[in-house]
């Protein structure tokens, strides 16, 4: 089988575990004048998904940093077929949004894997988002999110605004606390989600949701005692960037399509769901990259071998409780406090 014809949509191995894929571009954007990757104004394209919590990481970041005017993205449309990820049509009326478009680099290319075989003919991995592409060399800089958003913390600081220049996602008083989080998270919750659902044997399934709900278990109790209203206190860090984004899936997708449900936020856990919301209604870095309609219709329509009939939930709804709002359950038991 050839590169361009291996089939991307098998996620589990043979033992049933879902194992993430390393990613390969590894490169790095720099404010130094001879950086292969120069920090430069619309040199750069992003392309992300709305509906990947990979790819989210990045618009926060972007806009947390008021990169908006410096470095341009496009989303694609939020379904995966058998050739991954597809750009939008002029057709398309599925999809709301900003910058669901066309390629605007690539005029001809109409999926994400023609910027990877571009970039390597022979690429057999997967293609993902979000995807940091160079337009002046015509290669990929990074497909690697958490080195893309540590790239877009200080890169570009010497062009921006001070507001946004000082602006410190990984603060050296910090950074032993937001590593130590990002650890367990990661492996734990960000990826466990997709360990859990992902997984094809009851044993996988359990060994993994298990420990996904220990470790929430565990967020909750580190935010309760955080003086708020961030991770860590009272500025934001890439603490918040990292989990948020799929904390803010989770009910509305992870707890049905992936058998996350043990129990969901909105009722389970007070204060992820208390710092989830101030994180989407407070800060607009947050809640204006947040698109449920990409994020629940990728899932419940991508993933044929857990979803065959593609019906996409109604609910939770709504798909975010407003700021000061609970669910009925939480009311009662507070009003009976």
């Amino acid at each position: 089988m050839g590169s361009q014809d291996k089939n991307i949509l098998n996620w589990a191995s043979k033992d049933g575990e879902f194992r993430r894929q390393q990613s390969v571009f590894r490169d790095w954007i720099e404010n130094k004048p001879d950086a292969k990757f120069p920090a430069e104004k619309d040199r750069y394209h992003l392309y992300v998904s709305y509906a990947c919590p990979w790819a989210h990481r990045a618009l926060i970041v972007r806009k947390l940093k008021g990169l908006e005017d410096f470095l341009p993205y496009t989303s694609v449309h939020w379904h995966m077929g058998e050739k991954g990820w597809r750009f939008a049509t002029k057709e398309d009326n599925d999809a709301p949004g900003d910058n669901v478009t066309p390629d605007p680099v690539h005029a001809d290319y109409t999926h994400l894997r023609h910027i990877y075989f571009e970039n390597n003919p022979d690429y057999e991995g997967r293609f993902t988002v979000p995807t940091l592409y160079d337009k002046k060399q015509r290669c990929i800089v990074s497909n690697e999110s958490s080195e893309i958003i540590r790239m877009l913390y200080h890169s570009f600081d010497h062009l921006l605004p001070e507001k946004y220049a000082k602006l410190d996602l990984l603060p050296e008083d910090l950074k032993s606390k937001i590593e130590e989080t990002n650890e367990w998270t990661y492996h734990d919750i960000n990826n466990g989600v997709y360990k859990s659902g992902f997984a094809t044997t009851e044993e996988a399934y359990t060994k993994n949701v298990k420990t996904l709900f220990a470790s929430l278990d565990k967020a909750e109790a580190e935010l309760a005692q955080s003086p708020g209203p961030y991770y860590h206190g009272d500025r934001v860090t890439e603490a918040d960037v990292r989990l948020f984004t799929t904390i803010v899936r989770f009910d509305a997708v992870y707890v049905q399509h992936f058998k996350c449900n043990i129990r969901d936020i909105r009722s389970g856990y007070p204060n992820i769901h208390k710092w989830l919301r101030y994180c989407y209604w407070k800060n607009p870095a947050f809640g204006e990259t947040t698109e449920f309609t990409h994020i629940k219709n990728h899932y419940t329509k991508s993933h044929k071998q857990i979803n065959p009939h593609s019906i996409t939930p109604v609910g939770p709804e709504p798909n975010i409780l407003p700021l000061e709002e609970e669910v009925p359950a939480v009311k009662a038991a507070l009003q009976s406090k």
